[in-house]
């Protein structure tokens, strides 16, 4: 028993990666690799122990995916969670982790495609292997990963010039509101910027709409405090933010801009309008 434990928990790193890619929330993927061992401790007779914990994490995954429901429309939600301010150990951390972009583009596929592409991308697992687990062939299961992948990786609806600007704007815009820097965010502001916000992340007394660069980047900072939260993410092909604690997506961020300035933002968090973004990863070579 104490060897079959120790080499468990030597494969245990591993196992919770990949759950970790695979349901894009750390504490279900401790409760999956968890139920992996309950079952490893049934069980006789296992050859390729990594392999068999691996097919059974991916499976218990894959019933959590199928099972699980739409997280909870709580407008207090946002205001709830705790302020972030990372430090230089957890931004290497995170630089060496799954970006909260990524889990939110993840979040959006089918369960099947998500684990085909999860354990084959990411993993480098053979087709053959993940077959069985999504109970389809290995050319079908290929199928599902280029699918999945087309999806992650989005498509730009404007030219990569143009798309490399929108970055350096958007940028700039959350490198200042994460400081908190009035001065800087006016600077990326043009004169008329607009803002408009979803009804559903308003506090009492808000405005749904500011107009003039002094109102919006009064209202960015107020903010602040929540938007290490956010990133770079592929908003309807176009540089955009996503706002995603825990992996899970809250709220979206479009942005139209001309030159170096903002003229308008919208913060999009109604459920109904997210679900009809189209999100994806936006690459370093973008």
């Amino acid at each position: 028993m104490d060897e079959l434990t120790e080499a468990f928990e030597a494969e245990r790193s591993k196992l919770e990666a990949v759950a970790y890619r695979l349901l894009g929330s750390r504490s279900e993927a401790e409760d999956a690799v968890q139920e992996a061992w309950i079952r490893l401790d049934r069980t006789d007779g296992i050859d390729n122990l990594g392999g068999w914990l691996r097919t059974v994490v991916t499976r218990i995954c894959l019933d959590m995916l199928r099972g699980r429901k739409a997280p909870p429309e709580d407008p207090d939600e946002l205001e709830q969670l705790p302020a972030v301010r990372r430090t230089p150990e957890d931004e290497a951390l995170v630089a060496d982790s799954v970006s909260r972009a990524l889990l939110v583009v993840l979040d959006t596929l089918e369960p099947a495609e998500r684990i085909a592409f999860v354990l084959h991308d990411m993993f480098a697992v053979p087709f053959a292997q993940i077959a069985p687990i999504v109970e389809r062939n290995p050319v079908t299961t290929k199928k599902l990963a280029s699918r999945a992948r087309q999806k992650v990786q989005g498509t730009p609806s404007v030219p990569a010039v143009e798309l490399a600007r929108q970055r350096r704007v958007v940028s700039a815009f959350l490198d200042a509101a994460r400081a908190g820097d009035l001065h800087a965010i006016l600077a990326v502001l043009d004169p008329d910027v607009v803002r408009r916000v979803d009804a559903t992340v308003l506090s009492p007394g808000m405005a749904a709409e500011l107009r003039g660069a002094r109102a919006v980047a009064e209202g960015t900072v107020l903010l602040s405090r929540r938007s290490d939260l956010a990133e770079l993410a592929l908003v309807n092909g176009e540089v955009g933010l996503v706002l995603a604690p825990r992996g899970r997506l809250m709220l979206a961020i479009t942005f139209t801009s001309e030159a170096d300035r903002i003229t308008s933002y919208d913060v999009v968090a109604d459920p109904d309008r997210l679900s009809q973004l189209s999100l994806a990863v936006l690459s370093a070579e973008r």
